[in-house]
């Protein structure tokens, strides 16, 4: 098992249920996002003990899931049972997120005074300075806005933005809604006659290109966006 990969425990009717997985995408489907079980499954195997190789029986899962479909029992494992992470393991998943968090500074953030980009040193430096504490699991785009608000007292900083116009039908805003209303500032939104959900949304810029796309992956290319004008 790598750095990466934790094991997920269910335990019910006395038996314990386990699979491998792996800890980021993991914790993201348990927080709601909409990520696909397959790439969350080390492997397409449930078992009684992970480290012994014990294999649960089909028997077993249907008793207790309901099911013996791999990646449905696998689901209910994620979102109702433990998910299990070494000191270690977390340490390396916070350090991997804060260089995501500099780099993303680093391209859509400039000095306000002088219109010019901080170093990236110098944004690791504020961030040890200020204490910014870093989620593991959040997407960055979650969570600039807080990291931006802590770092402003020490390192000026000014963020990019776009105003943009969505247009999601009603199919998948189930699926859409959660990503947009975290990626982005939903400034106006109504319901047309048959359902579809419109808004205009501010989000980095330096997101364009992940918003557009993330977008047209949650609505299976239905959904429309469109780049209104650049926020000063």
């Amino acid at each position: 098992m790598n750095s990466r990969e934790v094991v997920a425990r269910y335990q019910a009717r006395g038996k314990r249920f386990e699979i491998l997985v792996y800890a980021d995408k993991a914790w993201r489907l348990r927080g709601g996002e909409d990520v696909d079980i397959r790439e969350v499954l080390v492997g397409d195997t449930v078992y009684y003990d992970v480290r012994r190789g014990l294999k649960a029986s089909p028997e077993d899962l249907r008793r207790v899931f309901g099911t013996d479909d791999v990646y449905e029992v696998a689901k209910k494992i994620i979102t109702r049972g433990e998910l299990q992470l070494t000191a270690e393991q977390r340490r390396k998943l916070i350090e991997a997120k804060r260089r995501q968090v500099v780099e993303f500074i680093s391209r859509n953030c400039v000095d306000p005074k002088t219109g010019l980009p901080h170093p990236p040193k110098r944004i690791e430096l504020a961030l040890e300075q200020a204490k910014v504490g870093i989620d593991p699991f959040l997407p960055v785009e979650a969570q600039i806005e807080n990291v931006i608000k802590a770092l402003r007292p020490i390192l000026p900083l000014k963020i990019a933005r776009l105003r943009v116009g969505v247009k999601i039908p009603p199919a998948h805003i189930g699926r859409a809604y959660g990503y947009i209303a975290r990626t982005g500032r939903i400034l106006r939104s109504e319901y047309q006659s048959d359902g579809t959900w419109i808004a205009e949304v501010e989000i980095p810029a330096g997101l364009r290109t992940s918003f557009v796309e993330k977008v047209s992956e949650l609505t299976r290319g239905s959904g429309e966006v469109r780049i209104l004008e650049e926020v000063r």
